[in-house]
């Protein structure tokens, strides 16, 4: 009995091997499936050229294009005036923004301004008798010597004798000795060099000043400058008189201005070129942030595209028959999102979007968007078939 079982078995594992070894024969024999080739879809756009404006990114903060730090050349109490020397406050071209008390040298100017008189008094005797030519000149002189106005300028001396005699009494040395104090005593009272308004003030009312002290700012609120640094490659673009598009940070506000100065040298340390924009507005306020689109030139037969679409080559990738292929091009400017390329001849089929894992050969099939006259085609055909 034992025999028998084991001669079953081994015909069924000689069975079961046979099987297996034919299984085998007819799977390696069978053919593997083919993956199914996939063919990318791409954006694309077809090239004209046209002149594309070069547009330089500029930005910096305002500063009044008339300043003026106030500071005392006198000594003495300040004194009120018609407005409060408080910062905000405005001022009209001609006013007084500071007046110092000026009592004491008022009487040492009004004291050498009538020694000064008596001293050409005195000498009008003699003027009548030794020079009875000038004689008139000088007493229309004193009688238009007014103490409580500004001494008038000396009659002309016309000859040697005259020069002598007059210098010779000490009156030309007391009259300029009187200009010049009067020219200090106008330092005692500050006006409004144009209109504007106080943006700094050091000191109150009541407070003395001393000699140098520096006492305020006053600035023309009405016409601002932005200081802008551009690199060295634009030099050449810049021009005076250029209208500028400027606007704030939030975008929020648009303004006008115009390049007034570009700066005749180059920053050697950062080899960038400054220029001053102008611009006048009542919303602005010294200090503010704006930024600046410089219009440098226009470039004529350009295309301008993204900045990812350009390769490391200097090439573009083009769509020729469904399949991808590089052309060189010449990039002339680069924005932080664009760049402005030439010599891509008008018609050419270039990707509008980057394509992961591109190169050259690829096959893709570019996407089209149907145009409205098929959609409405389409949309008319399946309103038939709902009502059929």
């Amino acid at each position: 009995m034992r025999k028998i079982i084991l001669s079953v078995l081994g015909v069924l594992i000689i069975v079961g091997a046979f099987l297996s070894a034919k299984n085998m024969i007819a799977n390696k024999n069978k053919p593997r499936p083919v993956p199914e080739k996939v063919v990318k879809t791409v954006y694309t756009d077809t090239v004209q050229n046209t002149t594309i404006p070069i547009v330089i990114p500029a930005n910096g903060s305002l500063v009044a294009k008339r300043r003026v730090e106030l500071y005392a050349e006198v000594q003495g109490i300040f004194k009120t005036s018609g407005k409060l020397f408080k910062p905000g406050q405005k001022y009209r071209q001609g006013e007084t923004l500071i007046r110092i008390d000026a009592a004491e040298y008022y009487a040492g100017v009004q004291s050498a301004k009538s020694n000064l008189y008596n001293a050409i008094a005195a000498i009008m005797p003699d003027l009548r008798l030794d020079f009875p030519e000038v004689f008139q000149k000088w007493q229309t002189y004193l009688n238009n010597f007014d103490l409580n106005k500004t001494t008038p300028t000396l009659p002309e001396l016309t000859s040697d004798k005259e020069k002598y005699f007059i210098t010779g009494r000490g009156i030309v040395s007391n009259y300029y000795t009187v200009k010049n104090q009067e020219q200090r005593l106008a330092k005692y009272t500050i006006r409004a060099p144009f209109s504007g308004i106080l943006t700094q003030v050091l000191l109150t009312e009541g407070s003395l000043v001393r000699s140098g002290q520096k006492l305020g700012e006053f600035i023309d609120d009405s016409v601002y400058e932005m200081e802008v640094a551009l690199s060295k490659t634009y030099a050449s673009l810049l021009k005076v008189g250029e209208k500028v598009a400027l606007n704030n940070l939030e975008n929020t506000e648009n303004y006008s201005g115009v390049v007034s100065r570009v700066n005749g040298s180059i920053d050697p340390t950062t080899q960038t070129i400054t220029a001053f924009i102008e611009v006048k507005n009542e919303k602005l306020k010294e200090g503010m942030y704006l930024e600046a689109n410089l219009n440098a030139k226009e470039e004529t037969d350009a295309i301008q595209i993204n900045r990812n679409l350009l390769l490391e080559s200097e090439q573009i990738y083009v769509v020729k028959d469904s399949i991808l292929d590089v052309i060189d091009v010449k990039p002339v400017y680069f924005s932080d999102t664009k760049v402005v390329l030439k010599n891509v001849p008008n018609g050419t089929i270039i990707l509008s979007n980057p394509v992961p894992g591109a190169y050259a050969g690829m096959a893709v099939k570019p996407f089209k968007v149907a145009s409205e006259k098929d959609e409405t085609t389409t949309t008319n055909d399946d309103t038939k078939k709902a009502k059929q």
